[in-house]
């Protein structure tokens, strides 16, 4: 059963599932929902605890004799069953659906894996772990949800901020949650609970933000011109090759251009998103993107990343990153 994150709380208080299934690369999500469930399953008095970590050669036949063993220092146990591959194999798989279709008495299962493909949480053995227990995807928290997420966190321990100061705070931790909870952790020892001004914050908080180059196409997609220099700014701080930067915004000028082209000869836009393997919040994205900028103008923005790929290779003139900032100011304003 698919369950959001931030419902886990709720769900642990009216007590514990059998199995769950916690996955994604948010590692301080994941995380804190495993840390979650052992409290909760200590609290209930679970007092065994099992760890079995797949890794190149392991015995399968291992699930099969924690599953079935009777522990002779407590009545209760919890079995934790970490894939950091994600990739079970055809044995593993067959195991772990055996495994979900007879969950094992007196047990609380935690399978802990990695971000997976949509062809991964399609197979079987993934299905059958989706249909016994309570699954929850351990996503990063998108920069729109981000003040939102720290205001709860916030809250936890009786402090808010002000408007001002909660989007200074969500700027300065961007991409990298993990710093965030230090940043909200630290506020809580260097200030009483109440309202917090931005003064106070910036006295506080460290610019501890990390950007992503596949999150800089989310930017100029949007129109947010402020983001797209905050991040091509930090992104060229943290030393990051402007080549890879630049690939991933010409690969999605060529994915505009190719909805451009499907729209001109008449298929419906939810087809072509289909088609092109566009899914939520790109779909978001895109449909504005599309709205502001025309067949020529992005072909000649394809053009534009040509000129600064032989700046990187040192034939062309001019800085990448200078370049590149002009071009994606330019993709994120309306003409």
């Amino acid at each position: 059963m698919q369950k959001r994150i931030d419902e886990l709380d709720r769900l642990l208080a009216g007590g514990l599932a059998p199995l769950y299934v916690v996955h994604g690369d948010e590692t301080l999500l994941a995380l804190e929902a495993a840390d979650a469930i052992r409290a909760r399953a200590r609290q209930d008095g679970y007092q065994e605890r099992e760890v079995l970590t797949v890794e190149s050669g392991f015995d399968w036949s291992s699930l099969t004799a924690a599953a079935s063993s009777v522990s002779l220092f407590a009545d209760l146990k919890l079995l934790e069953i970490r894939i950091p591959s994600g990739k079970p194999g055809t044995e593993g798989g067959a195991v772990l659906a055996a495994f979900a279709a007879r969950l094992p008495e007196d047990t609380v299962t935690l399978v802990q894996l990695p971000k997976l493909e949509r062809a991964q949480m399609s197979g079987k053995w993934f299905s059958a772990l989706d249909a016994a227990g309570i699954v929850l995807a351990a996503q990063p928290v998108e920069r729109r949800e981000l003040p939102a997420w720290i205001a709860r966190r916030l809250e936890r321990q009786q402090q808010r901020l002000t408007p001002d100061a909660l989007a200074f705070m969500a700027d300065r931790v961007e991409g990298n949650l993990l710093a965030a909870r230090q940043e909200i952790d630290k506020l809580a020892l260097l200030h009483p609970p109440g309202e917090l001004d931005l003064d106070a914050l910036r006295a506080a908080v460290a610019n501890v933000a990390r950007f992503d180059v596949f999150k800089l196409s989310e930017s100029w997609l949007a129109g947010d011109v402020a983001r797209v220099t905050r991040m091509l700014a930090g992104l060229k701080a943290e030393g990051e090759a402007p080549v890879l930067a630049l690939w991933s915004v010409a690969e999605e000028l060529r994915g505009l251009i190719r909805l451009r082209v499907g729209l001109k000869d008449g298929k419906p836009l939810a087809a072509l998103m289909k088609e092109n393997r566009i899914w939520g919040e790109r779909q978001r994205l895109v449909e504005p993107a599309l709205r502001r900028l025309s067949q020529a103008r992005l072909q000649a923005a394809l053009g534009q990343c040509a000129d600064i790929d032989r700046a990187i290779k040192g034939a062309g003139d001019g800085d990448p990153w200078d370049k590149l900032e002009h071009l994606l100011l330019a993709l994120s304003r309306t003409p």
